[in-house]
């Protein structure tokens, strides 16, 4: 995949960039495979927001995903563009003609053959048990339980790798750089996850990300202190405090969200912050 980028007829288009979309062959969704999206703008079942910063956008239809790639053999009839998420997808049909949505991976292309099961060869787009991967190979849409589906390493671009298996577990090193034990019984597809150069694409305009259903954030350092603990202050004040916090006093940059006594905590062997 590359990036194409417009001349500077405006200034807003001086360094926006777009996705050439040379990996994508089918422009249609499969209607049975789709489903309405309704919009909550970021507000719970009684209305209130739950949620800063949501609203608007261009309306959507959720493709529904097989994340468990239970078929043995499916060919790829097209690769297309998922508004819901960043990666591509695959539209696949099996010997009894039944057609899923699977992610794409980086290298599949139309026509080619995706197989499931332990006696799949180790290629791109193949799912097998971690336990008949060689150890270092490149996987990705990784399961945390068994049968469940894939949950781990489904963004564009993202890869895992196998590390060593032992005592029933693999260690696997995720994109974040944590390496987490997983169960051997559990699935992954080999290769990387299509549509790479995802994060060099610049969204150039405001106006771009109220099309993603993305509304504007304000700094609280303009704020009036009644409306932010960052506020008030003649010109351009400091924050005031030894850190940035969140519009209710919370810690913000560089404050740990993860519960200490998480029952998972006992399958990451080491932590993405290199502890």
């Amino acid at each position: 995949m590359a990036t194409m980028k417009y001349k500077p007829t405006t200034p807003s288009r001086r360094h926006m960039s777009v996705a050439s979309f040379d990996e994508v062959t089918k422009f249609t969704p499969e209607k049975s495979l789709i489903e309405i999206k309704k919009k909550n703008s970021g507000r719970n079942n009684y209305g209130k927001i739950t949620v800063r910063h949501q609203g608007g956008g261009n309306k959507q239809k959720y493709r529904i995903i097989d994340f468990k790639r239970d078929d043995a053999s499916a060919k790829v009839i097209g690769i297309e563009y998922d508004p819901n998420r960043t990666s591509y997808i695959a539209l696949v049909e099996n010997d009894e003609g039944k057609k899923s949505y699977v992610v794409a991976p980086l290298g599949v292309t139309d026509g080619d053959v995706l197989y499931s099961g332990a006696d799949a060869d180790i290629k791109p787009g193949n799912t097998l048990p971690i336990e008949n991967i060689p150890v270092g190979t490149i996987i990705h849409n990784i399961e945390l339980y068994p049968g469940k589906g894939g949950q781990l390493v489904r963004t564009a671009g993202a890869q895992a790798q196998l590390m060593a298996k032992e005592n029933g577990m693999a260690q696997v090193r995720l994109p974040s750089g944590e390496v987490r034990l997983v169960r051997l019984d559990c699935r992954a597809t080999i290769g990387q996850v299509g549509n790479i150069e995802h994060d060099t694409v610049k969204v150039g305009k405001a106006g771009k990300t109220r099309h993603m259903g993305i509304r504007p954030t304000v700094r609280g350092s303009v704020m009036n202190p009644c409306d932010h603990p960052h506020g008030g202050g003649e010109g351009k004040s400091p924050v005031g405090r030894p850190g940035p916090v969140t519009p209710w006093g919370k810690p913000a940059l560089g404050y740990k969200t993860r519960n200490k006594k998480a029952r998972t905590n006992k399958y990451i062997v080491k932590h993405r912050n290199g502890r």
